[in-house]
């Protein structure tokens, strides 16, 4: 399935009930800009191998582009496209001053040595120097880019450029070097916001059986914090597969086995489970926090959650959302449930620019704030047209990008 014409499916629903002048939709069609760089590095054997970069500049209608950097062996120009424009949507959303962009590298990063994805990352710094920094396009990581690949990045751009803000230019870094509090935790932490506000409106207390597809950063976070919120989750996965306990799994020794063994397979007293299987287990909230195009049209009648809080970017496919909206599934979308990172990487942003520091509770605040505006007006929206949330986010953004064109 092509990511890229998924997003623009979601963008033509949201069209129809925006309220906007066709040219902003023209314009949103494309990104303004597409740059493919060869990345040449040496690798520990001597012998160089050249590597393939690219960077999708979105829309920067509302500010610089923003957006992060894949490192994976199927990243492709469609994909990369799809994710400038959810990241274009998704700032919007989050009604934060900045645009949207995405960029990856066609790489399988578990093949390479420490020092081999130095070298990578620092090529792609220099590859793409011209067309980043604090005030054009600012990157951050995503899938299998880490705060570390990101802080060489940013040492490379200042190295080359002697930019003073220059460290500004790349987000989510380690807290020593410019990172912010809070970022590590951001995108499962302003998904929960979500959840919570959504639970309000719905009167729902505390007892939600959750299963997660996805036991990285965000979906182990997202474990971690519903069930000190008095939820029980059944169900989580990796890439390898799943472990189901209807009962509830203790999250803290699911995460003591994983680091033990590397993978969840095995842990005690859990049924081993695939993740297609995981994606049609009978519980209340459904949490995709893997990869795109994963809930299809194939699998959305089975699937048997009542909400889907999407924590991946476009798990759910334009024919599946038919589906669930059909059989009265309520899916909180991508642009609006996983928020929570970019809107930390812009506090980083903000402090770096301002030679700033903010404590951990000024940023757990402040990404509140942001994410229940955020829903409310989604929220608001979706009710008072009839729509499912998705299209409400898409047209909430595309006003706010429309005021923001010249």
């Amino acid at each position: 399935m092509n990511a890229f014409e998924n997003a623009l499916t979601q963008l033509e629903r949201a069209a129809q009930v925006a309220d906007v002048s066709e040219r902003i939709i023209r314009r949103l069609r494309q990104p303004q800009r597409f740059v493919e760089a060869a990345l040449p590095v040496m690798m520990d054997s001597g012998e160089e191998k050249i590597f393939t970069g690219y960077r999708a500049q979105y829309n920067n209608a509302r500010g610089p582009y923003k957006g992060g950097i894949r490192y994976h062996q199927q990243v492709d120009t469609e994909e990369v496209k799809a994710l400038g424009l959810w990241m274009a949507i998704k700032c919007a959303v989050a009604n934060i001053p900045m645009g949207g962009g995405k960029g990856g590298v066609i790489v399988n990063p578990k093949e390479l040595s420490v020092g081999e994805l130095e070298r990578l990352s620092r090529a792609f710094a220099r590859a793409f120097k011209d067309v980043l920094g604090p005030t054009i396009d600012v990157p951050a990581p995503d899938v299998y880019t880490t705060p570390q690949i990101m802080a060489w990045m940013a040492d490379e751009y200042v190295k080359l450029t002697g930019d003073p803000k220059g460290r500004a230019t790349f987000t989510g870094k380690p807290v020593a070097d410019g990172g912010s509090l809070g970022r590590d935790t951001a995108t499962a932490q302003g998904g929960w916001y979500v959840l919570e506000a959504f639970m309000k409106k719905m009167k729902s207390g505390p007892g939600l059986r959750i299963a997660i597809q996805g036991f990285g950063n965000a979906g182990s976070v997202f474990a971690r914090i519903a069930g000190k919120n008095g939820h029980t989750v059944i169900a989580v996965s990796d890439s390898s597969g799943g472990i189901y306990a209807p009962g509830g799994l203790s999250i803290a020794a699911v995460e003591k086995h994983k680091n033990k063994t590397g993978k969840l397979a095995g842990f005690p007293g859990a049924k081993a489970i695939t993740n297609a299987q995981l994606l049609e287990l009978e519980t209340d909230v459904l949490v995709p926090a893997a990869l795109e195009n994963q809930i299809t049209g194939e699998n959305a009648p089975r699937i048997r959650a009542r909400t889907i809080l999407e924590l991946a970017n476009g798990p759910t496919t334009p024919e599946a959302d038919g589906i669930l909206a059909k059989r009265n599934v309520i899916v909180l979308p991508d642009v609006l449930a996983n928020s929570g990172g970019v809107t930390v990487s812009y506090f980083e942003w903000v402090q770096n620019m301002k030679g700033e520091t903010w404590t951990a509770a000024r940023v757990d605040e402040m990404l509140r704030k942001t994410i229940q505006a955020a829903f409310e007006a989604v929220h608001a929206f979706a009710a008072g047209h009839r729509v499912p949330h998705r299209t409400a986010a898409f047209a909430v953004a595309v006003r706010r990008i429309a005021e923001a064109t010249a």
